[in-house]
């Protein structure tokens, strides 16, 4: 049986290889940030994407997840940090989806949550983690 599937699997390698790149050449969706999406339990529409912060967060050369430090010790801070965050039951999705940015010890917190205490409640978590220096806490309020 083992003799059987190898060719059948060469063959699909074959094929696949001489498929297009994943992506290339289709048109990526955009969304509408006029489009409302409704959360169930959320009361009132909210937008459906926050394409306008990211395209602003890059004009302003803001520090992104895409800047986090790949040294051992500053992904063990981010992930520390996001495991406390994602344990809290008492926090929003949009506060337990904050970005968490680590730079030699330098902790970044950004994204929208409910409210002050919010805000308070991951920066402290955030301190309380071993390694960290400082923690720049960029944390904006949505007043949901």
């Amino acid at each position: 049986m083992k003799k059987n599937i190898v060719p059948l699997l060469i063959a699909a390698g074959l094929a696949l290889a001489g498929s297009p790149a994943f992506g290339e050449g289709e048109k990526v969706p955009v969304v509408d940030p006029d489009v409302k999406v409704e959360r169930p339990g959320h009361g009132a529409a909210v937008p459906a994407d926050n394409s306008g912060k990211n395209v602003r967060d890059r004009a302003d050369q803001a520090l992104t997840p895409g800047d986090q430090s790949s040294s051992p010790a500053d992904v063990a801070i981010t992930t520390e940090i996001r495991k406390a965050v994602v344990a809290d039951d008492n926090l929003s999705v949009n506060a337990q989806n904050v970005k968490i940015i680590t730079i030699n010890g330098v902790v970044t917190l950004r994204g929208p949550v409910k409210n002050a205490a919010e805000k308070n409640t991951i920066a402290t978590k955030a301190q309380k983690v071993a390694g960290v220096s400082r923690v720049d806490n960029q944390i904006e309020l949505t007043g949901e």
